[in-house]
C-alpha cells in the first residue's frame, strides 16, 4: 500500500497532537486553519457533549484553564465574563474547558456568575487533540498537595495532565483561526488581542497563531 508524503505528514501531525507533553513547554498547539477535534466532553451537569454540539455551528471563542483550584485562571474567568456581551454582538460565544471533573465545574459557577459555557475534558482529550496538555512532574504534584491542591481529585483521573492557558479563535464552520498558547500559566492572552481576534474572524482576515 502507497501512502504520499502529504498523507504520512498528515497523520504525523494527528499523531503528534494527540499526545501529552512533558513539559508546559513542549506542547504543540492545533495550528489556524485546522478543523476542531471531534471529542466529546461533560457539562457541569454531567451531560456528555462533543464538542461540535457545544460549538452548534456558531463563532466561538474557546478557552483552556488549568481548572477552579488556579487563582490566574479564576482572575481569568471573571474577566472574559465581561467580554461576553461584546462578543455576543459579533456573534460569538465563549466557551471555557478545564480538566476539572463537573463536580467541580459546579462549584466553579457557584462562586462567579459567569454567564457562558464551562465544559469538563476531565479525561484530559480534547486538550490532547488541541496539543496543548503536558503531564505535571511528580514534584509540582506533591508542592500542589501542600496548597490542598489535589489534580486527581479535581479531575477525578490519575492522569496528572492540564492545559497550557489558551484561546482559540473559532469560525462558524469549526475552524480554527487564531491561536495564543502561552507556558507561563500566570500570562494570559491580553483583552486587546482577544477583541482584535475576534473582529478580524468576522472580517474574513484570519489564520494567527500566538505562542
Amino acid at each position: 500500500m502507497r501512502i504520499s508524503l502529504l498523507a504520512l505528514g498528515m497523520l504525523w501531525c494527528s499523531m503528534a497532537t494527540a499526545e501529552i507533553a512533558t513539559s508546559a513547554d513542549r506542547v504543540h498547539p492545533l495550528l489556524p486553519g485546522t478543523s476542531v477535534p471531534e471529542v466529546s466532553l461533560q457539562d457541569h451537569q454531567a451531560r456528555p457533549v462533543t464538542l461540535q454540539q457545544a460549538l452548534g455551528g456558531k463563532p466561538t471563542l474557546l478557552v483552556f484553564y488549568r481548572g477552579g483550584w488556579c487563582p490566574y485562571c479564576n482572575a481569568q474567568l471573571s474577566a472574559l465574563h465581561k467580554l461576553v456581551p461584546d462578543l455576543a454582538e459579533h456573534g460569538f460565544q465563549l466557551i471555557a474547558v478545564s480538566p476539572d471533573r463537573p463536580e467541580e465545574l459546579s462549584r466553579t459557577l457557584d462562586k462567579t456568575e459567569l454567564g457562558y459555557t464551562l465544559l469538563s475534558d476531565n479525561r484530559a482529550e480534547l486538550m490532547q487533540a488541541f496539543g496543548i496538555a503536558f503531564r505535571v512532574d511528580p514534584e509540582t504534584i506533591e508542592k500542589y498537595k501542600t496548597y490542598n491542591i489535589d489534580l486527581e481529585q479535581a479531575s477525578g483521573h490519575d492522569h496528572h495532565a492540564l492545559p497550557v492557558p489558551s484561546v482559540f479563535v473559532i469560525d462558524a464552520a469549526g475552524v480554527v483561526q487564531f491561536g495564543y498558547s502561552n507556558p507561563d500559566y500566570r500570562t494570559r492572552v491580553p483583552e486587546r488581542i482577544v477583541r482584535a481576534a475576534v473582529e478580524a474572524v468576522e472580517a474574513g482576515d484570519t489564520g494567527k497563531s500566538v505562542r
